[in-house]
């Protein structure tokens, strides 16, 4: 009877992801790439990515959390500073970011 179970909603998680996919199929090719919809959905997505960036910093859980506060914030400082010092570029601001944590916490 547990079998039966675990197929049951297996086939249902599928279902209804392919149901939304398949959905974003077809809307897809009625939308606008420039249009307000598409403006709107990007700025979604990058206030839900600020959030969870704010949420890690200020109530971070894990390993981070043994970090202090200052520390983080002294990690995202230098991480923007490095960002913007060398002409936007996110992989070398990142690195930045994370080295100053390491060092900054040890």
């Amino acid at each position: 009877m547990g079998d039966y179970w675990a197929y049951v909603v297996l086939t249902a998680g599928a279902a209804i992801t392919y149901f939304w996919r398949g959905l974003g199929i077809a809307m897809a090719g009625r939308l606008r790439p420039n249009g307000r919809v598409m403006d709107w959905i990007g700025c979604v997505a990058y206030a839900l990515l600020a959030g969870l960036i704010s949420r890690m910093i200020v109530v971070p859980i894990g390993p981070l959390a043994e970090t202090t506060l200052t520390v983080r914030l002294a990690s995202v400082a230098i991480a923007l500073a490095m960002f913007l010092a060398l002409r936007r570029n996110v992989l070398l601001g990142v690195v930045a970011g994370a080295t100053a944590l390491v060092l900054l916490s040890g």
